[in-house]
């Protein structure tokens, strides 16, 4: 049999180490789903929905830290898959899209779902290929995993007209290189310790560019060796263990005005491996841009991130691991010379009210909200267990009270995106089947991505999946109710039964309508054998763990 161009694209996916993608399948590229049948080391999950598969590459890639891998479809496939593009590139992810295409000869012409993906994903993607010679594709493949992958990861989109996917090909793979490698920062380590040892309140923000094992390590051991305080970014929180007493909360949506205060206080701000987006920012206020009040020491692997946005003090392009093991060596180096200032009533005034917010506390209320779910689970969950949220209010009760000990994965839309939750439970049970992982979702983004419950089915997969069910777009309605008090409008839910729906689906279905259930119904969750759906019939009223509608409208 001629080898196609089709069998050469899965020659290079080996190549690059691709060890399963995710796809809705389609006939713009059935020669590589032909081809892909006699593959047996690569796993092919088929999803419901192009923007669930996208959202499950999106999730294997944040557990692996390699690019995730989609193929859909031309037109209205590619479009369902946007939002994942969108995501990875606001999460810094690595994703490679593959999208089928027209035929060559039909290009331009405004063929039937022809789209120019070049133009479309112009400003999401960090590159747009189409390969029109099977001679080009090894060159192509390869460099969309390079670029995906540094300085900055993100997505990329390789376009495969299908006519060319048949064509014959004698072109070989090129096998995946490393990353190019990154120093650690150099003579300005020094520099840089100089100006921690001077400040009285300093603050070390952690982005995600630490979440490897070896980088939580790397931060752990230079907080310890500094005594500085620690504060992660947003859907961050599993940097750094959050019961460790130079824990100083994170920086995400919404945090309590009293929070921001005591950052406020820093007199020098060092941001490693963070972007310093508008979240953690607090709408670019902490820092101020583009100059802070603090000194801003920023260190992160791309250069075209430094001085961006803000002007720091000193812009250190580096490779953040390596630059926190250089300045834990450096500090050891110079211990018997250094006199840096006594930090310890700055450390705790930092930590004191994030340990005494960690545990959930009943209010003797009988009224439903997530806190004693997320209690219980905190309870019952091993250390290293995975804890995947939705966007939503709902999540903020994750973020306040579930105690991240350094060693769980935490997988979130820092983009902010609905819909994630589902599909990402089901790339979490795929890529790590030993490790127990629970996800929290609401009654909205659920029913954006819910029907990627049957791949879970299909593969018998234990995932727990807890569904926040107030009837409500709960983000939406607290900011209506901010902005116009008594006026909600379009943000009212009709919801299924969601654990009836489930057990349409094949899952095992379960609810709790009474925070006394709450124990009992977790525990049948975690130790059932397959995928569950816990639906929490929770009050609108309590939107968040931080506030109420009723005290939103007072205010």
């Amino acid at each position: 049999m001629t080898r196609r161009a089709a069998d050469l694209l899965v020659d290079c996916l080996a190549a690059q180490g691709v060890e399963r993608l995710f796809c809705v399948p389609g006939e713009s590229y059935l020669s590589v789903l032909d081809s892909l049948h006699d593959r047996a080391e690569i796993d092919v999950v088929a999803c419901r929905h192009e923007g669930g598969a996208g959202f499950m590459a999106l999730a294997d890639a944040k557990i692996t830290g390699q690019p995730g891998v989609c193929f859909v479809s031309r037109g209205p496939g590619a479009a369902n898959a946007t939002i994942a593009l969108h995501s990875a590139e606001q999460d810094a992810v690595p994703l490679v899209l593959f999208i089928g295409h027209v035929p060559r000869r039909e290009l331009g012409r405004g063929a039937f779902q022809e789209v120019d993906y070049a133009k479309t994903f112009a400003d999401m993607a960090k590159g747009v290929w189409t390969v029109h010679d099977p001679v080009t594709l090894p060159e192509i493949v390869a460099r969309a995993f390079v670029v995906a992958s540094q300085p900055t990861p993100g997505p990329v989109v390789v376009v495969l007209p299908e006519d060319m996917l048949d064509q014959p090909a004698t072109a070989e793979p090129i096998r995946r290189v490393p990353p190019a490698a990154v120093g650690s920062g150099g003579e300005r380590v020094g520099e840089i310790l100089k100006q921690l040892d001077r400040a009285e309140r300093p603050l070390l923000i952690a982005g995600g560019e630490l979440l490897e094992p070896e980088g939580r390590a790397a931060l752990l051991a230079a907080a310890g060796a500094l005594d500085l305080p620690v504060a992660s970014t947003f859907k961050r929180e599993d940097v750094f263990p959050k019961r460790h007493p130079r824990y100083a909360g994170h920086l995400g949506f919404k945090i309590p005005a009293a929070q921001l205060d005591r950052y406020r206080k820093a007199d020098l701000i060092l941001a490693v491996g963070t972007r310093l987006g508008e979240v953690p920012t607090q709408g670019y206020c902490f820092p101020t841009a583009p100059r802070p009040e603090q000194t801003l020491i920023h260190v992160h692997r791309d250069p075209g991130q430094l001085n961006r946005v803000f002007s720091a003090e000193f812009a250190l392009a580096a490779d953040p691991v390596a630059f926190l093991k250089a300045l834990t060596a450096e500090v050891a180096r110079t211990e018997a010379d250094r006199k840096a200032v006594d930090r310890r009533d700055w450390v705790a005034e930092l930590h004191a009210p994030i340990e005494a917010a960690l545990d959930w506390q009943p209010d003797g209320s009988d009224l439903l909200d997530l806190g004693p779910l997320v209690a219980s689970l905190a309870q019952r969950l091993p250390e290293d267990a995975v804890v995947i949220t939705d966007a939503g209010n709902f999540s903020s009760w994750v973020h306040r009270h579930f105690p991240f000990s350094g060693r769980h994965l935490l997988i979130g839309a820092v983009g902010g995106a609905m819909g994630l939750a589902m599909p990402a439970a089901v790339a979490t049970a795929l890529r790590l089947p030993e490790r127990q992982a629970v996800t929290f979702v609401g009654d909205g983004g659920f029913l954006m991505t819910g029907n990627e419950l049957a791949v879970a089915v299909q593969r018998h997969l234990p995932i727990r999946v807890f569904v926040a069910d107030n009837g409500s777009y709960g983000t939406i309605r607290m900011h209506q109710e901010r902005d116009y008090p008594h006026r909600n409008f379009a943000t009212d839910l009709h919801n299924p039964d969601f654990a009836r729906l489930a057990e349409a689906f094949g899952a095992l279905g379960l609810s709790i309508t009474q925070v006394d259930q709450v124990p009992a119904v977790v525990e049948r969750a975690l130790s059932h054998d397959g995928p569950v759906v816990v639906s929490l019939r929770t009050n609108l009223d309590r939107i968040s763990a931080f506030t109420t509608l009723d005290q939103v409208r007072c205010r």
